[in-house]
């Protein structure tokens, strides 16, 4: 918050504070010492040096004279001599707790030094207390609470003085604060009016605008603004680092990658740069996906940290929300927010970030996660800056809980400015099979400037149109994002996006060859590495013993915690195995929903306690069910036991409600296979068949219908279609040959042929 300080005006504040107090004390003494007396004359005629040994000696004569105490911290800050004034104002406030003049004094020099910060804003608080309508201790009280990183309190001062024809100073303080509080929009207004009064920015306010300006869609305004105040800066002294260091985000966030790491270069090494080369540092990680990079800014973060004497509560968070981006530094990360916790009991977007945080390091179940967030935040506090910070905390939760909706849009219809939370709510909207309100909610993060410059809206809009069943569609959208060559972190969601699309479809040699250049552009891919395991298993390349070996190496150098799809896949398909209780156990923690590992846990519980299988079985069918999720839950646990009944009333009452949901009428379909009611079983399938045809898998299955119901010759025909399909697609499927050579050598037995290499 070092862009804040604005140290003249408040030394001007002072300078007037002094003389009237020059005056005001000699008035009060009764009688005034003559050293006393002396002091304060030649205080006034501006000889402080020797208003310091008057001071002196009148204080060897009477060591408890309050009034040659406070003269001479007065003239200790007249001289310059902060450490003497601040250390002697002390001295003063010991004596008499509510000396305005001593009040306002350490108010002031709180803002010299980060060590002063804290106990210059309980001075103002007291002060505040005796004169509640002084706008100027407000304002400095404001000031420092920024500095300390209490945007919400920061805030709240600064609401009361805009509501009062303020100063310019002032004005310019709150849009500073609303900056860094992270609600740029109302920062914007706040620097526009600012600027309307004629007088321009201060330099020390430049990086805070440019950043709004970054943040606001204007990336581009703010690499102009900040190259041209870095050209008039020859030294490599505090403002340069700090302008450097800005112009590295604004440089990335304007797709200037390289020139961003560039204009930090002359940091490295520079004890005095560590903190501003650790923001811009992780700022661009964070943009790329990084993790190389993302070390480096974490490693100087702790050393930011271990530098800093007293860290203020903004560093402390500040540190712990970077270090809370990283699984293997999460653990450390919970220590500083329960370390925060301890300073900030109340702090509800304090309390949101370390729950989200025990729930990512497997301490907390979601369930647990979304009780104790629900009971937390029942009530959301009256001032919009603690709403913001609730708000930007809860964007933490990825994948959103559904079942918190509601708090979301209240928190969007509050006046917060988190356009995130829109893109939040649309996912909510996505598990809830709400489509339509699924765009609505993508549309208007779309319609902010964050948002019309972020692919992640192009992912989500694929996702909606896989699950409307447009596969092609959404394919070719995340091939269009491929082709943009996007930061690697969006880049890999979508190669991620396309090979389940194209598994899909059937087309599993595309896949190999996505995974494959997935770990190609970084061979230590977690996800691609289990995604290729889980592949392969598919394939049947591997088997199920050496698929349960690479998974358990797979675990042994990486974590469970990171909830990637292919993981629940693998684990999901895999038998059940009591050796792998406690991972069903830590996965479900993070996707309760996830039928396939619910149904493996569920499975090995059976096997030591059947009647506690069975309430887990009624738990996780006594879910809301109100979700078309929770129908998905009812039926396929009820498949997997059995219970075909059960099964066909859930994904019936799905079909009520979407006629069409393909998922729906494929398990339908499964159910009246596994009934042997095959005729029912052609009928649905062929109804996904309409709606998806492009899907292989489908059609596999239809060849296994037809087998069961003893029709090779229409099964050979189907697998024959399939393979067609895949030479066409430049692909083709070893099992699928398999299969259709079974089906004819089967065939030919059947009519008395025997093969030549089975003669003999």
């Amino acid at each position: 918050m070092k862009d804040l300080r604005n140290k003249l005006g408040w030394l001007l504040l002072v300078g007037c504070l002094t003389l009237a107090s020059l005056g005001g004390v000699a008035a009060q003494a009764q009688p005034v010492p003559a050293a006393v007396s002396e002091g304060y004359a030649l205080l006034k005629r501006g000889w402080v040096n020797d208003a310091i040994a008057a001071f002196q000696q009148a204080l060897r004569q009477n060591p408890k004279s309050l009034d040659a105490r406070l003269g001479l911290a007065l003239a200790y800050q007249r001289a310059g001599q902060d450490a003497n004034a601040w250390q002697t104002y002390q001295q003063v406030l010991a004596q008499d707790p509510n000396n305005r003049t001593a009040l306002t004094a350490v108010g002031v020099l709180g803002s010299y030094r980060p060590e002063w910060q804290a106990e210059g804003i309980a001075a103002l608080t007291t002060l505040l207390q005796l004169t509640p309508k002084d706008t100027n201790a407000r304002a400095q009280r404001a000031l420092l609470l920024g500095y300390q990183g209490l945007f919400g309190e920061s805030l709240a001062d600064y609401q009361l003085l805009l509501q009062n024809n303020p100063t310019p100073e002032v004005i310019l303080g709150a849009a500073q604060v609303y900056t860094y509080s992270g609600n740029y929009t109302q920062a914007l207004t706040l620097f526009d009016r600012y600027r309307a009064t004629g007088r321009s920015l201060p330099d020390n306010a430049i990086t805070a605008y440019a950043l709004t300006l970054q943040e606001t869609g204007q990336a581009a305004q703010a690499v102009q603004i900040l190259e041209a105040q870095l050209k008039q800066r020859k030294s490599l002294d505090e403002r340069s680092i700090e302008l450097r260091a800005a112009l590295a985000r604004a440089y990335q966030a304007n797709g200037q990658s390289e020139a961003a790491l560039t204009v930090l270069e002359p940091l490295r090494g520079q004890p005095k740069a560590t903190l501003a080369r650790a923001r811009a540092l992780s700022a661009i990680a964070r943009k790329e996906g990084n993790s190389q990079r993302y070390q480096e800014a974490i490693d100087l973060y702790r050393q930011a940290l271990n530098q800093t004497p007293n860290p203020s509560p903004g560093l402390i968070t500040e540190v712990a929300d970077v270090l809370s981006e990283q699984a293997a530094t999460q653990s450390e990360a919970l220590q500083l927010y329960q370390q925060l916790a301890q300073q900030q009991p109340n702090d509800q977007s304090l309390i949101v970030k370390r729950l989200i945080l025990s729930n990512q390091l497997g301490q907390l179940s979601r369930t647990e996660l979304r009780q104790q967030l629900q009971t937390i935040l029942q009530s959301l506090p009256v001032g919009v800056a603690e709403r913001q910070a609730i708000a930007i905390a809860l964007i933490r939760l990825d994948p959103p809980d559904p079942e918190l909706l509601s708090l979301y849009q209240t928190l969007v219809q509050s006046d917060v400015d988190v356009p995130f939370l829109h893109f939040r709510i649309a996912q909510m909207q996505i598990q809830k099979g709400d489509l339509a309100s699924a765009k609505q909610a993508l549309a208007a993060y779309r319609a902010t400037p964050t948002g019309s410059q972020d692919l992640a809206t192009e992912l989500l809009l694929a996702e909606i149109e896989r699950r409307e069943s447009n596969l092609e569609a959404s394919a070719q959208r995340y091939e269009a994002i491929i082709a943009r060559n996007p930061p690697s972190a969006v880049l890999q969601n979508a190669l991620f996006g396309l090979a389940n699309i194209r598994r899909s479809q059937g087309r599993l040699e595309e896949v190999v060859r996505i995974y494959t250049d997935l770990l190609t552009r970084n061979p230590q891919d977690a996800r691609a590495q289990i995604g290729l395991i889980n592949l392969n298993y598919q394939l049947k390349r591997i088997s199920t013993v050496e698929a349960e070996a690479k998974l358990e190496e797979w675990l042994n150098t990486h974590s469970p915690l990171e909830p990637y799809p292919e993981l629940f896949s693998l684990v999901g398909a895999l038998p059940p195995d009591p050796n792998r209780e406690q991972l069903y156990t830590t996965l479900l923690a993070l996707d309760p929903n996830n039928i396939a590992v619910e149904r493996r846990l569920i499975q090995v519980i059976a096997l030591r306690d059947p009647a506690e299988a069975r309430r887990r079985v009624d738990q996780v069918l006594a879910r809301d069910r109100t979700r078309i999720d929770s129908y998905f839950v009812q039926g396929e646990l009820a498949q997997a036991l059995g219970d075909f009944e059960l099964a066909n009333q859930a994904y019936q009452t799905i079909l009520q409600q979407q006629p069409d949901n393909v998922d729906a009428l494929s398990a339908l379909a499964g159910v009246r296979f596994q009934q042997k009611r095959y005729q029912e079983a052609e009928v649905l399938y062929r109804r996904v068949l309409v709606l998806r045809p492009n899907d292989l898998e489908t059609q596999r299955i239809l060849a296994d219908l037809y087998l069961a119901q003893d029709r090779p010759t229409a099964a050979f025909q189907q697998l024959r279609q399939i393979q067609q399909i895949q030479i066409a697609n430049g692909t083709q499927d070893a099992a699928i040959a398999e299969r259709i050579q079974d089906i004819q050598l089967n065939f030919l037995r059947r009519r008395g042929f025997q093969p030549s290499w089975e003669r003999y």
